[in-house]
């Protein structure tokens, strides 16, 4: 029987268990969004979302438990500057988690876990992005084919 005994192993040692929690969660809120397995989407969930309700606390101890899970002091400083006053209003529940099927290599769920209002700072990225003109190489080539062909 499994009694207490919550969470999943996903395959892995505690240790590598939690190095990997700890470095997806890292990542999760730096780019605020992240793609990956449906098991471990639902593990770092409640880990993120205790970052940031930490991050509403703004105490000491708590940017000091923050930096302590947390491996880069740029995303620790992130979570207390920018995220958490962004969920101020709101009382959990900060993240989303998008199914996206099976993927083709070995057939794992796969899905995109991402902060509430993400999308809107995803899609300014990518326009901004689809903006800018193209590499200096394919200006390049570009010019070399105006010039074989006068």
């Amino acid at each position: 029987m499994r009694h207490l005994n919550a969470g999943r192993k996903l395959s892995r040692n505690t240790s590598h268990r939690r190095a990997l929690l700890r470095n997806l969660v890292t990542s999760f809120l730096e780019h605020g969004r992240l793609m990956t397995t449906l098991p471990k989407a639902k593990e770092i969930r409640p880990l993120a979302e205790k970052m940031i309700t930490l991050g509403k606390r703004d105490t000491v101890h708590a940017r000091r438990q923050v930096q302590a899970y947390l491996l880069k002091d740029a995303i620790a400083r992130k979570v207390f500057t920018t995220i958490a006053p962004k969920f101020a209003g709101r009382n959990g529940g900060y993240s989303r988690i998008i199914k996206l099927g099976n993927r083709k290599g070995d057939g794992a769920d796969t899905a995109i876990i991402e902060l509430l209002g993400s999308e809107l700072s995803v899609k300014k990225a990518e326009i901004e992005a689809a903006a800018k003109p193209a590499k200096k190489g394919k200006d390049k080539k570009d010019e070399k084919d105006q010039k074989s062909d006068e």
